[in-house]
């Protein structure tokens, strides 16, 4: 993979984001009540903390429970919720190692269309579907990963300079156009008693 993501807003844990597979799947999976920048950090502090330089499927699938929840829980955590990512992360490699061979790009090399993509993201754990559409439009927007049909299957998060999600984020000024659309969404649910 020949690309550059500004996700993390940091130099190392953004370089490994950009080319490692499992790295950017593990950040999308962290995303979830942190700042998208920490969630997005987490895979580089998982590796140092493994004294590796990438994630490895295999190893943390078979990784020691409590011990792989111990390093999420170090000072910094990974994560709000250390502990069940820690779980949720260990799920998510075991299941690339028994239908992905530990490889998660062959989650979407070959794939034919968009609706596929989206099937195969929906199907690992801790992926829902929102979760599972903006991956897509991550792969579609900033990875080149663009079977036919990608933008629809990814919804509005596959539209052109929509600033919804991670995978319209390039650089600080695009990070505040879609923290800044979230509370307004934030905003708009709380209003209809959402």
């Amino acid at each position: 993979m020949d690309v550059s993501l500004h996700i993390a807003q940091d130099p190392e844990a953004d370089a490994l984001l950009s080319g490692s597979p499992l790295a950017a799947l593990t950040g999308m999976l962290l995303d979830q009540q942190v700042p998208m920048e920490w969630a997005f950090k987490g895979p580089r502090t998982i590796a140092s903390r493994m004294g590796a330089d990438d994630l490895d499927a295999h190893e943390i699938a078979a990784y020691d429970p409590e011990k792989f929840a111990a390093l999420l829980t170090a000072k910094p955590a990974v994560h709000r919720y250390p502990g069940s990512m820690a779980k949720r992360i260990q799920q998510l490699c075991q299941y690339l190692v028994e239908h992905y061979d530990g490889d998660a790009a062959k989650i979407w090399e070959g794939v034919k269309s968009g609706e596929e993509l989206l099937r195969r993201l929906k199907e690992l754990p801790g992926f829902g579907a929102q979760k599972a559409q903006i991956f897509l439009a991550l792969l579609g927007k900033q990875f080149g990963v663009r079977p036919k049909g990608w933008r629809e299957a990814a919804g509005a998060y596959g539209e052109p300079d929509s600033f919804r999600s991670v995978a319209d984020i390039t650089g600080p000024e695009s990070l505040a156009k879609v923290r800044a659309h979230k509370q307004e969404m934030k905003a708009q649910a709380k209003a209809s008693g959402k």
